[in-house]
C-alpha cells in the first residue's frame, strides 16, 4: 500500500530511480510492486528506458544462470540421468498397466452384463420389500379396521374407540395409498359419530329406566331406614326392660351382642353400567365435557319433573311416592358422584340438592297448612323422617325439611287434642256412670291391668265389678294413644326436650280437656247420686293415672324412670284433678243433700207436743239411715278413704243443720220434752250409726283423731 508513494518520490527525483526500484522489486520478488512501476513508467511516456533496464536485468541473470550451470554442471547430468532412467521405467509400468488392463477388460466384458442382471435383481428385490411392508401396513389396517366394524356391530365400543386412536397415531400417516388413507380418514369421523350416537341413545335409555326405578330404589332404601329404626327402638325397649330388672333386682342381667350389620350399598343395586361406559367413550373421544354438561342438564330436568306434585291425587295418596322418587334420584347421584370419576362434581351435587329440598320445604309447608287431620300429618311426619334418616346416610343435610316438622309441632297437637277432646266427650256423653263389670280376664287385662288400676296383683273372681265406670279405661285409652302420637310426632325430628314438651300437651289434654269435660258433666248433668259418686271415684281413679302416665312419658322419652318419683317433674293436671274431685264431691253432696231433704221433710210428722215420750227413733229418721248405710256401703266400694269421710261428713253435717234447722223454724210453735226426748233417739240412732261406720270403713285406722260423730 506504501510502495507507489515512496516510488513516486524516488522517481521525482530522477528518472533513474525508477530502474533501480524495479530492478530492486524484481530481485526481492516484490512482485505486487512490479504493475504499479511499468504503469508510471508509461503514464511518463518514456518505457524505452525502462524496457532497457529490463533487458541488461535479464542478460545479467542469463550469465548468473550460466554461472550456475557451470558450477553444478555434474549434479545436474547426473540428475537427468536418473531422470532418463525414471522415464524409462515409466514407460515400463505404462506397457505393464495397459495390458493388465486389456486383460481386465477381456474378463470383465463377460461379467459386466451379469452384473447389470444383479444389478436390476438388487432392484427389484427393493422394491418387492417395499411393496411387502406396504402390504404389511395395508393388511394390518386392513385387519384392524375389520376389528373395528365388528366391535361397532357388536356394541363394543370401548375396543373400537381404542382402535380408532391406534389408526389415527401409528397407522393413518404410514398408508402409502392416497385413495386408502383418504378413505379411512373420512370413515372414522363418521365412525366416532356413530359411536357417540349408540352410546347417547343407550345413556337416553338409561335416563329413562333409572328415572322409573328412583322411586323403588328410595322405597328400599327408606325400608332400610325403617328396619334399622325398629332395631334401635327393640334395642332400646331391651335395655330399658334391662334396667328395669336390674333397679328392682328381678333375675339376672341379660347380656346381648348385637352383631346384625349389612353393607346398604351392596342392597341398592342398580345399573350404572350405561353411564360409565358414555362417560368413558366421550373422554376417549374427547368429549368429555359435553357429556358432563348433557349428564347434568338432563338429571336437572328429571329432577325439577319428579318436584312436580301430581294434581290428580291428594298430598296423603302421593306423598310417599314423591318423597321416595326425590330420596331414589339423589340415591343415584351420590353413587355417581362416588364412582364415576369425575362425572359430577360437588358443587353440581350441592345446586341439586338445594334446588330439591328447596322445592320439598315449600311443598310440605303448603301440604301442611292444608291438613286438618292430626293422623294425617303423623303418617307425613314418620315418612318424611325416614326420608332424612335415608338421606343422611348418603351425606344430605334436611335441617329446612326438619324445621317445617318442628314449625307444625304445635298445630298437631292442637289437631290431636281436637281429636281427643272429641273422644273424650263421646266417651263421657256414652257412660251411664256405673261401676264397670268385667266378666272375663281378657277384659280384666285391657281393662285394669293395662293401665295399673287394679288393686293388687291377685286375679280376682269373674265377674268383677270394678271401682270405676267404662268411661275411665276409655279415656285411658285416649290419653295414652295421646302420649304415643304426641311421642311419635316429636321422635326423629329437630333437638329438643321430649319430656318437657310432651308434659305441656299432656297438661293441656288432662287440664283443658278432660278436667273441663268432667266439671261440665258435674255442673251440668242431672245426675243420680250413684252417678255423682260415681263421677268423683273416677276423678280419684283419674288422678292416680297421671304418674302413670308420666311414667310412660318418661319410657317413650328414653327418660329416666326415675323421673316420676321427682315431685317438681309431676304433671299439674294431677292438682287440678284433686281440685275436680272437691268439686265433684261438692256436686256429690249437693246430691245427697237433695236426697236426705226428701227423707227429713218427714219430720213434718213428728208430734212435738206428744204426752209420751217415744222409745224408738222416729221413722224419717229410720229412712234416712237406711239411706246413709247405702250411701256409705257404695261410697266404701268406689271412693278412697278421704272421699268416705266427706261423703259421711257432709252427709251428717247436712242431717244435723237440718234438724236444728228444724227446731228452730218459726213454723215450729211449741215442743214439749216428750218431743226432744224423741230428736234425742233420733241423734243417738245417728251416732250409734256413725261409730260403727267409722270402724267398718277402716276410716278409724286412718283418721284416729276423728270421728262420724263430731259433727
Amino acid at each position: 500500500m506504501h510502495a507507489p508513494s515512496k516510488n513516486r518520490n524516488v522517481v521525482e527525483n530522477g528518472d533513474g530511480g525508477i530502474d533501480v526500484v524495479l530492478v530492486r522489486s524484481i530481485i526481492n520478488g516484490e512482485h505486487e510492486n512490479v504493475g504499479p512501476i511499468v504503469r508510471y513508467a508509461f503514464e511518463r511516456g518514456k518505457p524505452e528506458v525502462l524496457l532497457h533496464q529490463l533487458v541488461n536485468l535479464v542478460g545479467k541473470k542469463e550469465v548468473e544462470i550460466e554461472e550456475l550451470c557451470r558450477l553444478h554442471y555434474e549434479e545436474f547430468i547426473l540428475a537427468v540421468d536418473e531422470l532418463r532412467d525414471v522415464l524409462a521405467d515409466a514407460d515400463e509400468l505404462k506397457s505393464s498397466l495397459s495390458n493388465q488392463n486389456f486383460q481386465l477388460q477381456e474378463v470383465a466384458s463377460t461379467l459386466l452384463p451379469k452384473f447389470d442382471e444383479l444389478l436390476e435383481l438388487y432392484s427389484i428385490k427393493k422394491n418387492v420389500t417395499k411393496a411387502i411392508e406396504t402390504l404389511e401396513v395395508c393388511v394390518q389396517l386392513s385387519k384392524l379396521c375389520l376389528t373395528c366394524n365388528m366391535h361397532v356391530s357388536n356394541n363394543w365400543f370401548y375396543p373400537a374407540v381404542r382402535i380408532l386412536d391406534l389408526i389415527e397415531k401409528d397407522y393413518i400417516q404410514k398408508t402409502p395409498f392416497q385413495a386408502l388413507r383418504k378413505a379411512i380418514e373420512k370413515q372414522i369421523p363418521a365412525i366416532k359419530l356413530h359411536i357417540e350416537k349408540k352410546v347417547c341413545s343407550e345413556f337416553d335409555d338409561w335416563l329413562v329406566h333409572i328415572r322409573s326405578m328412583a322411586a323403588e330404589i328410595g322405597q328400599l332404601a327408606i325400608g332400610h331406614a325403617s328396619s334399622a329404626r325398629q332395631r334401635e327402638e327393640e334395642k332400646r325397649a331391651r335395655q330399658e326392660e334391662a334396667e328395669k330388672q336390674s333397679r328392682f333386682g328381678v333375675g339376672d342381667p341379660v347380656y346381648t351382642l348385637d352383631v346384625e350389620h349389612f353393607d346398604e350399598d351392596s342392597v341398592l343395586e342398580f345399573d350404572l353400567a350405561p353411564v360409565y361406559r358414555a362417560h368413558h367413550i366421550h373422554s376417549c373421544l374427547s368429549l368429555e365435557d359435553k357429556f358432563r354438561k348433557n349428564y347434568y342438564k338432563n338429571r336437572l330436568m328429571q329432577l325439577n319433573l319428579d318436584l312436580q306434585m301430581p294434581s290428580v291425587h291428594s298430598f296423603l295418596e302421593s306423598h310417599r311416592p314423591f318423597f321416595a322418587q326425590i330420596a331414589g334420584f339423589f340415591i343415584v347421584e351420590n353413587r355417581i358422584l362416588q364412582t364415576a370419576g369425575g362425572l359430577l362434581s360437588e358443587s353440581q351435587v350441592e345446586t341439586l340438592w338445594n334446588t330439591a329440598i328447596s322445592k320439598m320445604t315449600s311443598i310440605l309447608e303448603d301440604q301442611f297448612s292444608r291438613m286438618d287431620t292430626a293422623n294425617h300429618l303423623l303418617l307425613i311426619k314418620d315418612f318424611v323422617t325416614l326420608v332424612a334418616d335415608t338421606l343422611t346416610r348418603h351425606g344430605y343435610g334436611l335441617t329446612p325439611l326438619l324445621e317445617v316438622l318442628d314449625n307444625n309441632r304445635d298445630k298437631y297437637h292442637e289437631l290431636l287434642l281436637s281429636e281427643c277432646r272429641k273422644h273424650i266427650g263421646d266417651t263421657l256423653a256414652n257412660d251411664t256412670f256405673e261401676q264397670m263389670v268385667i266378666k272375663k280376664e281378657y277384659e280384666y287385662n285391657m281393662n285394669v291391668v293395662l293401665f295399673h288400676l287394679q288393686s293388687s296383683d291377685t286375679l280376682p273372681d269373674f265377674p268383677f265389678i270394678a271401682p270405676f265406670s267404662s268411661s275411665v279405661p276409655d279415656i285411658c285409652r285416649v290419653v295414652r294413644s295421646f302420649i304415643e302420637d304426641s311421642v311419635n310426632y316429636l321422635s326423629y325430628g329437630g333437638p329438643i326436650n321430649f319430656a318437657d314438651v310432651l308434659k305441656k300437651y299432656l297438661n293441656k289434654l288432662m287440664i283443658d280437656d278432660l278436667n273441663e269435660a268432667l266439671l261440665k258433666v258435674i255442673h251440668t248433668g242431672n245426675l243420680q247420686v250413684s252417678q255423682a259418686m260415681q263421677i268423683a271415684a273416677n276423678i280419684a281413679v283419674l288422678e292416680c293415672t297421671c304418674d302413670l302416665f308420666l311414667c310412660q312419658t318418661s319410657q317413650l322419652c328414653s327418660g329416666s324412670l326415675h323421673l316420676v318419683e321427682r315431685p317438681h317433674v309431676g304433671l299439674t293436671a294431677k292438682a287440678v284433678f284433686t281440685a275436680s274431685q272437691n268439686a265433684a264431691y261438692d256436686a256429690l253432696l249437693n246430691v245427697v243433700d237433695s236426697k236426705l231433704d226428701v227423707y227429713l221433710a218427714l219430720m213434718n210428722s213428728i208430734e212435738w207436743t206428744a204426752d209420751k215420750a217415744p222409745e224408738h227413733a222416729n221413722d224419717y229418721i229410720q229412712e234416712t239411715v237406711i239411706f246413709l248405710d247405702s250411701l256409705i256401703s257404695t261410697a266404701q266400694q268406689i271412693l278412697p278413704s278421704d272421699g268416705i269421710y266427706k261423703v259421711g261428713v257432709g252427709a251428717l253435717n247436712h242431717i244435723s243443720d237440718s234438724i236444728m234447722a228444724a227446731l228452730l223454724s218459726d213454723s215450729l210453735k211449741r215442743f214439749n220434752l216428750n218431743s226432744i226426748i224423741g230428736i234425742d233417739n233420733d241423734l243417738k240412732m245417728l251416732e250409734s250409726f256413725a261409730d260403727e261406720r267409722f270402724q267398718s270403713t277402716g276410716l278409724s285406722d286412718l283418721r284416729k283423731d276423728c270421728s262420724f260423730k263430731i259433727v
